[in-house]
């Protein structure tokens, strides 16, 4: 199984990113998909999930309402669309692959992607 995120860069407070992660050698289109990030010092925290056909997703508290998942099976990938982006959103981000079945736990997904950074400017 090959993940790999992409998407990342700096940008100022209040502008917009786009995270793209394109999967291979796993069952995208039955699979829930999740972004995931990891700030300087601290754990890897949830980010927001999809589930297998899109038409279920779920957001961290800090970010709902600012960042939107989807996916497209037709091409094995999942977004992350990232708006109204603030200095706090700084971190490496990583997508992650599990079977069917919702989780925001990051121990549940046994797939990951090699991460990209995101640099949000004061």
């Amino acid at each position: 199984v090959q993940l790999q995120a992409s998407g990342g860069g700096l940008v100022q407070t209040g502008g917009s990113l786009r995270l793209s992660c394109a999967a291979s050698g796993v069952t995208f289109s039955s699979a829930t998909t999740g972004w995931f990030r990891q700030a300087p010092g601290k754990e890897r925290e949830f980010v927001a999930a999809i589930n297998w056909n899109g038409g279920c997703t779920y957001y961290a508290d800090s970010i709902r309402g600012r960042f939107t998942i989807s996916r497209d099976n037709a091409k094995n990938t999942v977004y992350l669309q990232m708006n109204s982006l603030k200095p706090e959103d700084t971190a490496v981000y990583y997508c992650a692959v599990k079977g069917s079945g919702w989780s925001v736990n990051r121990d549940r997904y046994p797939y990951w992607g090699q991460g990209t950074q995101v640099t949000v400017s004061s």
